[in-house]
């Protein structure tokens, strides 16, 4: 309590302070240790020099205690109503709720406990806005975290749609790669490559449907494993034959010479698969392919419940009539194909073709194993 406060509360009582005035918390203590000391000094008194009687003493004695502890209790009682009072009054609520520290008029004690509360009640106000900001921080996580877990959704779902295409060795490149690799409608310069199983339907009429069905799976799995690994996509399955695209995933080397590597990689694994089959006393085939370079359209084709991602062009057509003409464990290239790969593989030039809807005939070559 503040000197001027105090100074307050004595003249409201009719009191004035001198200069040597002692606290009012001093004088209760002093009247307390008089009241409890002066009886008992008269006890010892009366026992030494008057000569009563010890029982006489010790009974005077036990009153006199119980009267000094009645009077103390009393005081402390006092103390604590009004520290009850001024602490469920309105201006303990009022102070809470502004923040501010708690005034109380009351003795040097109260006014202690009151500082305690006081300091108290900051922590808790400290408390409480860092549990504010903190629940802040954790909505921005979870905001953080909902948006991470769509874009892996996403991700996981591109994956997916692109391993239908291309090796899983590439999806990894596709995703992290800035620019659209092969998702948007263009025209780019790209090698197509045809392979079919020669006089397939002869052979199929003497299996049976499981048979053809697990052949197949069998062969094609093997053949579209080798696309992937030099760089090539599938582009579909029709019957027996699939067609493959080179030039749409950055290699180290040219899309034609990606697309000759792979076609000489599928003859060789087709005899060694046609050996094992040989053994088993299973039917065996052999594969031609064609290969073209040169300008095409490549996208999504077909309507929006069933779209294909395809190429269209003179170029893709060219391919296909050069797989025709391929006999059975043979590679035929186009011009273009031939002169980007010139020096890198044994060739020799086939006799010219005429393909559909073209006037001039058409410059072949054979790959020589």
């Amino acid at each position: 309590m503040d000197k001027g406060a105090f100074r307050i509360s004595m003249m409201k009582q009719g009191c004035q302070k001198p200069n040597n005035f002692y606290r009012f918390y001093g004088r209760k203590q002093a009247v307390l240790a008089l009241w409890g000391i002066i009886p008992f000094l008269l006890i010892i008194y009366l026992f030494v020099y008057e000569k009563i009687k010890l029982i006489d003493a010790v009974t005077l004695f036990s009153a006199l205690a119980v009267f000094s502890i009645m009077i103390g209790l009393s005081f402390f009682r006092r103390s604590a109503d009004k520290f009850v009072s001024e602490s469920t009054g309105p201006e303990i609520m009022e102070a809470e709720e502004k923040g501010e520290p708690m005034r109380i008029q009351v003795d040097r004690e109260l006014s202690d406990i009151a500082g305690n509360i006081d300091s108290v009640l900051r922590k808790v106000n400290e408390a409480n806005r860092d549990m504010k900001e903190q629940t802040v921080q954790l909505m921005i996580y979870a905001r953080d975290l909902s948006l991470s877990h769509r874009r892996m959704k996403e991700e996981q779902e591109l994956r997916y749609r692109l391993s239908r295409y291309v090796g899983e060795n590439l999806v990894e490149k596709l995703i992290n790669s800035k620019d659209s690799l092969f998702l948007e409608n263009e025209r780019k310069q790209l090698t197509i490559l045809f392979a079919d199983i020669r006089s397939f339907c002869t052979m199929a009429e003497r299996m049976s449907a499981e048979d053809v069905v697990s052949m197949l799976n069998e062969f094609f799995g093997i053949m579209v494993d080798i696309i992937f690994r030099n760089n090539g996509i599938l582009d579909k399955f029709v019957g027996d034959q699939l067609m493959a695209l080179f030039g749409l995933i950055p290699s180290e080397n040219s899309a034609p010479h990606d697309a000759i590597k792979a076609a000489i990689e599928m003859q060789d694994a087709t005899e060694d698969l046609m050996k094992q089959r040989a053994k088993q006393d299973k039917e065996t085939f052999e594969i031609g392919i064609g290969i073209n370079t040169g300008s095409a359209i490549v996208g999504n084709v077909g309507p929006e419940n069933r779209m294909d991602y395809t190429v269209i062009g003179d170029s893709v057509n060219v391919a296909a009539r050069l797989e025709q003409i391929a006999s059975e464990g043979q590679i035929i290239i186009g011009e273009q194909t031939y002169r980007q790969t010139q020096g890198l593989f044994h060739m020799r030039k086939r006799e010219e073709i005429y393909a559909k809807n073209k006037t001039e005939p058409v410059i072949c070559y054979e790959v020589v194993r």
